[in-house]
């Protein structure tokens, strides 16, 4: 039950690439007229996973205008909080190259699984890690990451082999580089990346700034 991203699975290449960049930013609530600069700012920042949440108003529109949008850069597009098989199929049928739970969702990494998509399956405790596993989860999304903590980060790593795990849920510019030392592949960042207040006032070169300190946060992290 491990992750090659080396084979022919579609999602072996955005996964290389969120792990090469290290970096998942969550845009939860960026309206229509901000999204698309949002995300570029974040792509030239470095961080080349974007994810759109699927409980947004007009998510699976935002998940194709941005991979029209951002089709000549290294970015992928995916979609979060996607709670059944159904939300999964249609932000798929949108464009989405990864599709993301926050529980432990069987039915909906299978969906992925048919559809030929990367799957990034909510988990917390080493029943619901197996559970996903079994099920074909790609990746296991830690979440909410800063209710176990980092020593929770590594217990579960270490008897599940050669997993991918990344946490998500309260990680900041100050504990990313911990969550790597802990056994992260890479990290799924909201608020603390994707700053309201540069939005609401149109500075996205903050937004690109701080996109920059995370993904050399974690190369630094990871001593390249």
């Amino acid at each position: 039950m491990t992750v090659d991203v080396s084979g022919d699975h579609s999602g072996d290449e955005p996964l290389a690439t969120i792990v090469g960049s290290g970096v998942v930013a969550v845009l939860r609530g960026v309206d229509r007229e901000s999204v698309v600069p949002v995300a570029k700012a974040l792509v030239a920042g470095g961080v080349l996973g974007i994810e759109i949440t699927a409980d947004d108003p007009g998510a699976a529109e935002k998940v194709t205008r941005l991979r029209a949008e951002l089709a000549e850069t290294e970015a992928v597009i995916g979609a979060g909080t996607v709670l059944d098989a159904a939300t999964a199929s249609a932000v798929v049928d949108a464009g989405a190259s990864f599709v993301v739970t926050p529980h432990t969702a069987p039915e909906v990494v299978r969906t992925c699984n048919r559809r030929d998509v990367l799957s990034m399956c909510g988990v917390m405790t080493p029943t619901e890690a197996v559970t996903a596993m079994e099920a074909g989860a790609d990746v296991l999304k830690v979440f909410p990451a800063s209710s176990v903590g980092l020593g929770h980060l590594s217990a579960l790593a270490g008897p599940l082999g050669d997993v991918k795990l990344i946490p998500t849920g309260g990680v900041t510019l100050q504990n990313t580089a911990d969550y790597i030392d802990a056994g992260a592949c890479a990290i799924g960042v909201g608020g603390d990346l994707v700053d309201g207040n540069a939005i609401d006032s149109g500075d996205f070169d903050a937004l690109e700034r701080r996109a920059e300190k995370f993904v050399a946060e974690v190369a630094d992290a990871r001593g390249e």
